[in-house]
């Protein structure tokens, strides 16, 4: 049974009409994909939430639950790439918690991770009455672009700083993340029942 989920759009002019390729190329065209709106929260809910549920569904407390979304939304924040992963896994097994939840909570904030590295950086900078470093994605990126080494010597200061605001952002924001969250498991696991 040969599954066909791609039809392949010629990219040359053919038959009268015009096709901004001229190279020959072949577009690869899903039609799967919906065309609804919604699309990216019913990925969301496909990708993040249905698997919380399920452990839910298997048995984990609601508590737990929740505890294990709030570890993993702020430690995958954490602002000094790389170690968000090992950290995780680190509490999950210090504490006995759930490692896939936190871990699947962690990924799902990479994007948000990138974006709070400069406030971080900043935070720190006020907290600690240091001079603002000059500092922007693209600088970043330039330096990654000559080695993690020589970005290291150059940020390095300023990673410390960022990690030291996040350090102490972090219990109270995991607390309020938890308290919050708690119930909203709690009604979860009723529903299913």
């Amino acid at each position: 049974m040969a599954l066909k989920p791609y039809r392949y759009v010629p990219a040359l002019e053919s038959e009268g009409q015009s096709s901004p390729n001229k190279l020959g190329m072949c577009f690869h065209v899903d039609d799967r994909r919906p065309k609804n709106p919604l699309f990216r929260k019913k990925r969301l809910y496909r990708r993040i939430l249905e698997p919380l549920l399920g452990l839910l569904r298997q048995g984990i407390s609601p508590d737990r639950l929740a505890l294990c979304v709030a570890i993993g939304m702020v430690v995958g924040n954490v602002p000094i790439l790389g170690i968000s992963t090992i950290l995780c896994t680190a509490i999950a097994l210090a504490f006995g918690l759930n490692l896939p939840a936190i871990q699947l909570v962690q990924a799902a904030m990479a994007p948000t991770q990138i974006l709070l590295i400069i406030p971080f950086v900043r935070l720190g900078e006020w907290i600690l009455r240091v001079p603002a470093q000059s500092l922007s994605i693209k600088e970043g990126l330039g330096l990654l672009a000559h080695g993690a080494g020589d970005a290291i010597a150059e940020l390095g200061g300023a990673i410390l700083r960022a990690g030291f605001a996040w350090s102490l952002i972090a219990p109270p924001a995991v607390w309020l993340f938890y308290k919050f969250l708690t119930p909203v498991f709690e009604r979860a696991a009723v529903r299913m029942r």
